[in-house]
């Protein structure tokens, strides 16, 4: 099983790089992993939310394998303890083969053709963070979450 992290638009801020640097570097030893970045589009200024959301849409799912277990960032997205998510993704682990993707959208969400493609939400909490800022916040949950399923010590309880 693969696991794809899927970014609209490139990661800015050197602080944010060297963070997914060190997750992505820690989760090679549990899985295949790899990190795809839609570029942000061109003369986005004069286009409305809703054309923005369209748009990255349509390049958000020409990203996406049909076989691809399909799993959206979203703050209205079920939410999870770190050991609660650990046991649910264990259980796709254990029953099912297919490729997982994970997306973090831009900063207006996702149009609605990506919403219906999906096959779960998941919110990283009850408050908004960046969509910059998330994609640090999530690697280190994914990681954590191999480190709670392997019996690790990284997690503490």
């Amino acid at each position: 099983m693969n696991i794809r992290l899927l970014l609209v638009g490139k990661t800015e801020e050197a602080y944010l790089k060297q963070g997914i640097q060190l997750y992505s570097d820690r989760l090679s030893h549990y899985c295949k992993f790899s990190i795809a970045e839609i570029p942000e589009l061109k003369n986005a200024k004069s286009l409305s939310r809703e054309q923005i959301k369209t748009r990255e849409g349509e390049l958000i799912l020409k990203n996406i394998s049909t076989s691809d277990y399909l799993v959206l960032l979203d703050e209205r997205g079920k939410m999870f303890t770190s050991v609660e998510w650990a046991r649910d993704m264990e259980k796709k682990f254990l029953y099912s083969s297919r490729d997982i993707t994970f997306v973090i959208g831009g900063s207006y969400g996702f149009d609605a053709a990506v919403y219906e493609r999906a096959d779960e939400k998941i919110s990283l909490s009850k408050m908004t963070f960046s969509h910059q800022l998330c994609r640090v916040i999530f690697l280190e949950q994914l990681y954590r979450m191999f480190t709670i399923i392997k019996g690790e010590p990284y997690h503490h309880e």
